[in-house]
């Protein structure tokens, strides 16, 4: 059965860094790292992706939530896209797992022979076998448990960029609400562009990170590793998201409750930015979180 169809709608605001670092962009609905050729002028040139990681355990929510794990060529900088992985996700109370494979703009198709669970080891590639024909092979592998799916496709891709990504698809056409689905690692990346075999940090990168249509970050994307084939995605909350943002270690002093604990820091952070007394601040974020509104407390 589909779970959910993934539909690329992916918008991409670009912040440029010294070469070393690659380029760090927004997505409302990607969160991890893409290659290409060249930025300002990709070719042509990929011609397969490879990658692993573990299928993550989903927290399960009251409301249906959604999140992938795939690699992929294309879809960067265009419309195709060719992708496979799995899905983790939310559904009417109950956790639900699936691996699928997508070539837009046709919706993701389930794998019914294959039954992932949480902590299962998935390694997945896409290959061009015949460039003269367009001619396609997807295999994602459960290495777990041994299941596998390898098939042939006939494909026009652009072959621009390839992907490592944790999505939050589009279902019934509107962008889905991200499950939490704690963490995400990729290991054993890999792109080959022509004849040229290279991990992530080889090529030209960005490093993507998901927000919501409020700007809020609803990930982090870690650093590369030292050889360039590994990262992490991890699902960000509201208040680890406030967390995340202080720029030294956090010391609570007799703080009894979580509450009290974000109090404290939250006066802590304020206090030299502001002119209000500390009376008036502590007053301000108690009403916040009497309010069950942490999110609205930004830390600058």
């Amino acid at each position: 059965m589909l779970i959910a169809s993934l539909v690329l709608i992916t918008t991409f605001l670009n912040t440029l860094f010294p070469s070393s670092l690659g380029q760090r962009l927004t997505s409302l609905d990607w969160s991890g790292y893409v290659v290409v050729s060249d930025f300002a002028n990709p070719q042509p040139v990929v011609v397969s992706v490879s990658g692993s990681w573990t299928v993550p355990s989903v927290n399960v929510s009251p409301k249906d939530t959604f999140s992938a794990a795939w690699v992929g060529i294309g879809g960067h900088t265009d419309e195709t896209l060719i992708q496979t992985g799995t899905e983790q996700d939310s559904i009417d109370g109950e956790a639900a797992y699936a691996a699928w494979y997508e070539l837009l703009p046709n919706d993701s198709v389930t794998i019914p022979t294959m039954n992932v669970t949480p902590g299962d080891k998935i390694r997945a590639s896409i290959n061009l076998a015949d460039l003269a024909t367009n001619h396609w092979s997807i295999e994602i592998d459960d290495v777990t448990t041994g299941q596998t799916f390898k098939q042939n496709f006939f494909y026009d891709s652009s072959r621009l960029s390839a992907e490592w990504i944790v999505e939050r698809p589009t279902v019934n056409n509107s962008l889905s609400t991200l499950a939490d689905f704690g963490n995400v690692t990729f290991t054993d990346a890999s792109a080959t562009m022509s004849t040229n075999v290279g991990t992530i940090s080889n090529y030209p990168f960005a490093q993507v990170t998901m927000q919501n249509r409020q700007n809020r970050q609803l990930v982090t994307v870690s650093s590369l590793t030292s050889n360039g084939t590994s990262f992490t995605v991890n699902y960000l909350n509201s208040v680890a998201s406030a967390q995340s943002q202080l720029s030294k270690p956090l010391q609570y002093k007799n703080a009894v409750t979580p509450h009290e604990k974000f109090l404290i820091v939250s006066i802590q952070v304020h206090e030299s930015n502001t002119g209000a007394s500390l009376t008036q601040r502590t007053h301000m974020i108690e009403g916040r979180l009497r309010k069950g509104n942490i999110s609205t407390i930004s830390f600058k």
